[in-house]
């Protein structure tokens, strides 16, 4: 697996992450708890993961109230790997009583010795999202302080949009402090918003990209063909809300035709949608999220299609608004 630098950080990083974000729970969803990978399960998925070249984890703090830091934790600590990399997130809803992202400095500070207790470190930060309440000169002043102190490494943002981008690297220049080294959002082929402004700007500024969902949630590949239902305890039927956009005829009407076009290649559906995404531009490390042993061989095989521009193109254009 390729080495990339992420964004301008001077950090580099596998082509791929592993997101714990299905680890004890389905992502920060209180009501998903005990829903996702089992510590066992989640231990193995990672092995299987650094087994692949995958050297970066990502979790949050809120991700199934702190069980999946405490696994991610577990699993740093007991294989002592030298050169593995610790993400996650703050800011999102996780400690009772809060009702809001909160990226004030005092709850920043609070919430990264807390995720340092679990994890055993902390190399990447992220804000989970946009906290409207704080004012962004503080909130980027305490990642300051944090990068000075060498309590994290580098800092980077989640679900962020244009226009909050572009008045957060506006702030930080103006009060010299430092700029974001990556943006996390979700992106994949049936969900492609960011092309349109985003990644132009991530783009001109050398900001690194990090993408999750890369296979919406499963829909990009051929499990929903056909008319299947979600099974039981799958990401779709925990969380159906986050992914009802992607459940329509439309799309898997699209997903049948790229099922077409990846027999051409002589892979799968979610293999090719994961190399498409692997060869994009503008995509430094796609955050994938196996629930299972067999699930990881999409990720082998777009790890060894290089598409080629043409292909690119070809692919993209099942997906063209």
């Amino acid at each position: 697996m390729r080495r990339v630098l992420l964004g301008k950080t001077e950090i580099e990083v596998s082509e791929f992450f592993f997101g714990g974000g299905g680890i004890g729970g389905v992502g920060s969803s209180r009501s998903a708890l005990g829903a996702g990978l089992s510590t066992d399960h989640a231990l193995g998925r990672m092995d299987e993961a650094w087994d692949r070249g995958i050297r970066v984890i990502d979790t949050a703090d809120s991700y199934a109230a702190g069980e999946s830091e405490k696994t991610v934790g577990r699993w740093l600590g007991e294989r002592q790997y030298d050169d593995a990399l610790v993400a996650t997130k703050v800011g999102g809803i996780a400690v009772r009583g809060q009702d809001r992202v909160d990226l004030s400095a005092g709850h920043i500070a609070t919430q990264l010795e807390t995720s340092i207790r679990r994890l055993g470190r902390v190399d990447l930060y992220l804000t989970n999202a946009p906290d409207p309440s704080t004012p962004l000169a503080e909130t980027l002043g305490t990642f300051a302080a944090l990068l000075s102190s060498r309590r994290i490494r580098a800092w980077g943002c989640s679900n962020i949009t244009v226009r909050q981008l572009e008045e957060l690297l506006s702030v930080a220049d103006d009060e010299g402090l430092p700029r974001p080294g990556w943006v996390q959002n979700g992106f994949n082929l049936a969900m492609r918003g960011d092309e349109r402004d985003l990644l132009p700007l991530i783009r001109g500024e050398g900001l690194g990209y990090t993408p999750y969902s890369p296979l919406a949630g499963g829909v990009l590949s051929d499990r929903y063909l056909g008319g299947a239902e979600p099974v039981a305890g799958s990401r779709i039927a925990v969380a159906r809300g986050f992914y009802t956009d992607f459940l329509t005829d439309a799309v898997l009407d699209r997903v049948q035709s790229l099922a077409e076009m990846a027999r051409d290649y002589d892979v799968s559906t979610a293999g090719l949608a994961l190399a498409w995404l692997r060869r994009h531009p503008d995509v430094t490390a796609p955050i994938v999220s196996p629930r299972t042993s067999a699930q990881w061989h999409a990720v082998d095989e777009a790890l060894e299609l290089d598409l080629t521009d043409e292909a690119f193109d070809r692919v993209g254009r099942i997906f063209s608004a």
